[in-house]
Formats: C-alpha cells, structure tokens, sequence
C-alpha cells in the first residue's frame, strides 16, 4: 500500500492515483445536486482501511480546485493526520470543545494553498459524547461560515460509535474498504449502522487495490502547467486505473 505519509495529490499532482483522488472529488460534488454538501465524513467499516490517506489526499484536491478547505481530525482515538502533514498535535479539537478557546487559535496553515487543518488534540476519555456534543454542533456551524467544504476524518463505524454520532451534523459520509480487508458482511452492517441514523452515504472508496505486472499497454493523456498535452504510457489490467506495476490504487474503484 501507499505510505500514508505519501501525500501523493500534494507529491505527484500528475500521477494516475492523484487524477483518482481527482475523479473522487468530481464525483462527490455532482452527487448531491439538490442538497448542498459542506461537511463530508469520511470513514470506515474497520481500522487500517485507508480511510485517513483518503481524507488528507481528498482534502489536497479540493484545495486544489480553489475551494477553503477545512480538514479536520475527528479521530480522537487514534488520530494520524498530523504525522502525514508534519503538524505537532498539542492542541486541536478537543480543545476547543472542552475549553471552549476558539477554533482559530488551533487552526494549521499547511503549504497546500487554500487548506488548513485542525488535529485532533489531546485524547479525551469520553471521545464519542464530545463529537455528540452541542459544543461539536457549534463548532462545525461556525466553520461552515468560513469554508467551502469541511472534511471530517472520524474512526471506523463498527468498533465505536463516533463516526455514528457525528453523521448528524454532516451533509454527506464517504465509506472507505480496504482491498482485502473489508468484507462484505462488514461493510453490510456499517451501511446499516449509518442508515440508522440517516446518514446521506455518498458512496464507497476501494482503497489499496493491486495492480499486477501482466497487462495490455495504452496510452493516457495528462495536461503540463502550460497547458500543453502531455503522452504517457502505461500498463493496465481488467479495466483498472492506469497505475504503475505493483504499485496500488487508493481512489481506484470509486463508486460515489
């Protein structure tokens, strides 16, 4: 798999799994047109799915498509983003929403242009009754005023109910499935547990899907700075995104 680390939107803007993260993107906002879709959750049956490298790469894109974009670490169990991005995670979220300080005062300027950041900050004892919170509901109004679109990267749905208890305030809930972890009776119960609470599921990421050596070769076009066309050749497999040899494809199999 990818090194989450990797941010590849941000590393290699031009690479196939990039334009993956792109595809991802368009699809999100042609999804939804009748509802207006600002708070996007991303999540996952289980951990280790890809779920933050979704998120942070996501984030990238639209910050990229000249959108404010707000990614926010609402993984206060196990939170990540912070490593990928080079940030110090003393204060975030939880801050904000046990002090009461406000958010500007926790906000990370990351040298992405148009995206900042938020980390999770210390670890609560109670993390799900914090992301429930009127204080939560607070918080993610005043950020909808300042943002384009908030992107929320919340733990897995079946081993808690965090992701649960925020799909209240959000407009829209990105599932991630890891190649050949994610089986289909547990992405059946996280569809489920969501509908529960009326989650608006956009659709299903397959994160980390193999592209093997064998192949036929063809030819995909990616456009340079100047706008010039730019021929590029690569191998490809059963109708997969052109990715490299034994590389694999966070976005590939996107279905939103």
């Amino acid at each position: 798999m990818l090194k989450f680390t990797e941010l590849i939107a941000k590393t290699n803007p031009k690479s196939p799994i990039a334009e993956a993260y792109r595809v991802l993107r368009t699809n999100i906002q042609f999804s939804s047109p009748d509802r207006e879709l600002k708070v996007i959750l991303i999540t996952s049956s289980g951990p280790d799915e890809g779920k933050s490298i979704t998120s942070s790469n996501l984030a990238i894109t639209m910050a990229q498509s000249n959108m404010k974009v707000l990614l926010i670490d609402c993984d206060l169990r196990k939170p990540i983003v912070h490593r990928a991005f080079g940030l110090v995670n003393m204060k975030g979220l939880t801050n904000v929403l046990v002090e009461g300080i406000d958010y500007s005062s926790v906000i990370n300027v990351t040298d992405v242009e148009n995206l900042h950041i938020i980390t999770s900050g210390p670890k609560p004892p109670n993390p799900a009754e914090l992301l429930g919170s009127r204080k939560m509901e607070e918080f993610l109004r005043a950020v909808r005023e300042d943002y384009d679109i908030i992107i929320a990267d919340t733990p897995p749905v079946l081993p808690v109910t965090d992701a649960a208890v925020l799909c209240q305030y959000a407009d829209g809930v990105v599932l991630v499935a890891g190649h050949g972890m994610a089986t289909y009776d547990a992405i059946l119960r996280t569809k489920a547990n969501l509908e529960r609470v009326n989650a608006n599921i956009l659709g299903v990421v397959l994160n980390g899907a193999p592209i093997a050596r064998n192949g036929y070769s063809y030819y995909y076009y990616y456009y340079d700075e100047a706008g010039d066309g730019v021929k590029q050749k690569r191998r490809r497999k059963n109708g997969g995104l052109p990715f490299p040899p034994d590389s694999t494809a966070s976005g590939e199999g996107v279905n939103v």
